[in-house]
C-alpha cells in the first residue's frame, strides 16, 4: 500500500514514511492510493474477533511495511493501558447505542489512535536510529492523549500548543502537570484555529521541518485516522451479531478527522453496512453549513461547553474534498488556495453527492445541556457535552428500524462545569484525574505566531544529528 498527497506534489510513499512525514511536503494530506474493500466472507471471518485482533486485521489492509509479528506487538502494547477489556464497549440507552471511546489513559477517544501512533513513532525511530520533535495543536483532548502516548520515550520531544483559557480546566491540567523532560506545553493567545494555523505554517517550512525532524500527532497524520477506522468496523460487527445488517453512526466533530474515519470505514465495509454518517456540530457550524448548504466558509469561533469542537477550520476536510473532486489534486489545490485567500469556498454544486455521504445538524448550548439532563434522569447515564451533541443530532436524524451508534468521545468528568450546569452537580472524578488539581504544572505562554513558536522549539528540540 502506497500513500499519496491530496495535492499531488509528492511521489507515492510507504505507510511508515507517511507516518513519519505527517503533513505531506507539498502541504497536502496523505491518503492511500486506493481505499481497500472487504466482502461478506471477510465480515463473517471478522465478526467475532476481539478488538485488538480486529485492529490488526484492519491495519493489515493498509500497512505492508511492518511484519505481522511486529504489528501484533504494537497493537497489543497500544491497547494494554485501556481499562475496559473490549477497548470501545457499546451500551444501549434509550433509542441509541453509545460506543464508549474514553477508556484509555486520558479518558478521551484520542487515546485509541495516539497510543498506537506513539508506539509507531518509537518503533520506527529505533529502526532508523533517529529522533523526532513532535509539534501539535489541540483544542483539548489531542494534547493530553499525545503527551500520554510519548511521555518519557527516548528519541522524542513533544511540543503541544493549546488555546490559553479555552480548554476545560481538567484538559489543561492533564497536559500541564506532565513534567517529563521531553514534554513542552505551550499556551497560545488565541483560538485553536490560530494554534493549528501556526502548526501548519511550521510544517510548511520544509527546511525547518527537516532540520528539527518534526513529526505530527494531529489528525493530519494518517495513522490517527486509520486507528479510528477500527472502532467503526468493531461497532458494526457487534451489532451485526445482534441481527442488524446496517447501522448509522452519529459523530460529534469539529476537525472532521473522526467522521472521515467513518467515511473510510463505510468505504471499506460492504455496501450498505454503514448507512448514514450523522455529522454533529455545536454552534461552530462550518461543517453543518457545508453538508446542508454547500457553504464551507470560516466563521468566528464561539466558546462553548464543548471546547474540543470550537473550531471553524476543519483540518481534515481536505481529505474528503479530494474524493469530492474525484481525486483531482489540481482542483483540490485551487479550492484550498481559494479558502486560504478568502476564508470561503463554494461547494453547493456537490450538495446532492454530499447528502449520499453525510447528514448534519448543529446543536445549540441549551439543547446540549438539556440532553445531558435527559439522559441522566431518564436513562441513568451521564454524557459529556460533546457526546450529548452527537446524541441530540441522532434523535432527529436517526431511524427507528436501523440502530444508530453515537460516539462517546470523552468521559463526562473532564467537563465538570458543563455537567453541573445540566444536572446540578459535578460528576465524581475517576482516580486518573482526581489528584490533578494542586499538582505542580509547567507551561509556556506565547503569542500565536510562527516565529515565536519556532524559536521556542529550536531552543528546546532534541538534536537528532548531535
Amino acid at each position: 500500500m502506497r500513500y499519496i498527497s491530496t495535492r499531488g506534489g509528492i511521489e507515492p510513499v510507504s505507510f511508515l514514511d507517511a507516518v513519519m512525514m505527517g503533513l505531506a511536503t507539498d502541504g497536502g494530506l496523505l491518503l492511500p492510493e486506493q481505499l481497500p474493500k472487504i466482502d461478506e466472507a471477510m465480515v463473517n471471518k471478522w465478526k467475532s474477533l476481539p478488538y485488538q485482533y480486529l485492529a490488526g486485521e484492519v491495519f493489515g489492509l493498509f500497512i505492508d511495511d511492518i511484519s505481522d509479528l511486529d504489528l501484533e506487538g504494537l497493537v497489543e502494547k497500544s491497547y494494554a493501558r485501556f481499562s475496559h477489556p473490549q477497548v470501545t464497549p457499546i451500551t444501549k440507552r434509550g433509542d441509541v447505542y453509545i460506543m464508549e471511546l474514553f477508556h484509555g489513559p486520558t479518558l478521551a477517544f484520542k487515546d485509541v489512535a495516539l497510543q498506537f501512533l506513539g508506539n509507531l513513532f518509537e518503533y520506527e525511530l529505533g529502526r532508523r536510529d533517529s529522533c523526532m520533535n513532535i509539534v501539535g495543536a489541540t483544542s483539548g483532548d489531542t494534547g493530553s492523549a499525545a503527551i500520554a502516548g510519548v511521555r518519557g520515550k527516548e528519541r522524542i520531544n513533544i511540543f503541544i500548543l493549546h488555546p490559553d483559557g479555552r480548554t476545560s480546566p481538567i484538559q489543561a491540567l492533564q497536559m500541564t502537570t506532565v513534567l517529563d523532560p521531553n514534554v513542552f506545553n505551550i499556551a497560545v493567545s488565541g483560538t485553536f484555529d490560530d494554534a493549528q494555523a501556526v502548526v501548519k505554517d511550521i510544517f510548511n517550512d520544509i527546511s525547518f521541518k527537516e532540520k528539527y525532524h518534526l513529526g505530527a500527532v494531529n489528525s493530519i497524520n494518517w495513522a490517527r485516522v486509520l486507528a479510528q477506522v477500527v472502532y467503526y468496523v468493531y461497532a458494526y460487527l457487534r451489532l451485526r451479531r445482534q441481527g442488524f445488517d446496517s447501522v448509522n453512526f452519529s459523530v460529534p466533530t469539529g476537525n472532521f478527522g473522526d467522521i472521515f474515519a467513518g467515511y473510510v470505514a463505510k468505504s471499506l465495509l460492504p455496501d450498505g453496512a454503514i448507512n448514514k454518517l450523522i455529522l454533529a456540530t455545536n454552534t461552530n457550524d462550518i461543517l453543518a453549513r457545508f453538508v446542508n448548504k454547500g457553504d464551507y466558509s470560516r466563521g468566528e469561533v464561539v466558546s462553548t461547553a464543548s471546547p474540543s469542537m470550537d473550531i471553524q477550520v476543519a483540518s481534515n476536510f481536505e481529505r474528503y474534498l479530494y474524493y469530492l473532486r474525484d481525486e483531482d489534486s489540481s482542483l483540490v489545490v485551487k479550492d484550498m488556495e481559494a479558502f486560504s485567500a478568502s476564508g470561503s469556498v463554494d461547494l453547493s454544486a456537490f450538495q446532492e453527492r454530499v447528502a449520499g455521504d453525510f447528514v448534519s445538524r448543529s446543536v445549540s448550548e441549551e439543547e446540549t445541556l438539556d440532553t445531558i439532563k435527559e439522559y441522566y434522569t431518564e436513562h441513568s447515564y451521564l454524557l459529556d457535552p460533546h457526546t450529548a451533541i452527537g446524541v441530540k443530532a441522532a434523535e432527529g436524524l436517526g431511524e427507528r428500524d436501523r440502530p444508530t451508534v453515537c460516539l462517546a468521545t470523552a468521559h463526562p468528568a473532564k467537563f465538570g462545569q458543563a455537567v453541573k450546569s445540566a444536572i446540578g452537580s459535578e460528576p465524581p472524578l475517576p482516580p486518573v484525574i482526581a489528584g490533578l488539581e494542586g499538582k505542580e504544572s509547567r507551561c509556556q505562554l506565547l503569542a500565536a505566531k510562527s516565529d515565536a513558536i519556532k524559536e521556542y522549539v529550536s531552543k528546546n528540540a532534541i538534536l537528532c544529528d548531535a
